[in-house]
């Protein structure tokens, strides 16, 4: 009974562990490096500047999953869009928070990397 217990603690325990290496692990390298190069455009580009940016990804990464930061890159995009159409993802309640979230991510990437 013991053996049968501790197997599945150690099953539960590597699965857990696999989902968090995925979701650290769910930004495509073509996103990873179009933030990195956006970073290095704002911040220099020098070798150093390259390893905070690559830095920050992994930060935001670790913070957000993938899918959120997708959603407000969109969400971003589209405030950029003049017109009526676009009034909502510029003062309804979901888009911001939405936008929110990527935020305090880039704040925690800005604290520890740079």
């Amino acid at each position: 009974m013991k053996r049968i217990l501790l197997t599945l603690l150690l099953v539960a325990g590597t699965a857990g562990a696999q989902t968090t290496r995925d979701r650290l692990n769910d930004y495509p390298t073509e996103a990873r490096a179009d933030y990195v190069f956006g970073c290095m455009a704002v911040n220099g580009q020098g070798r150093d500047v390259l390893g905070k940016c690559s830095c920050s990804i992994d930060v935001i990464a670790e913070i957000l999953p993938y899918e959120d930061y997708l959603q407000a890159e969109t969400v971003l995009s589209m405030q950029q869009v003049g017109g009526e159409r676009m009034a909502f993802f510029r003062s309804a309640a979901m888009p911001q928070a939405i936008v929110a979230e990527l935020r305090r991510a880039q704040a925690e990437a800005e604290i520890r990397c740079f």
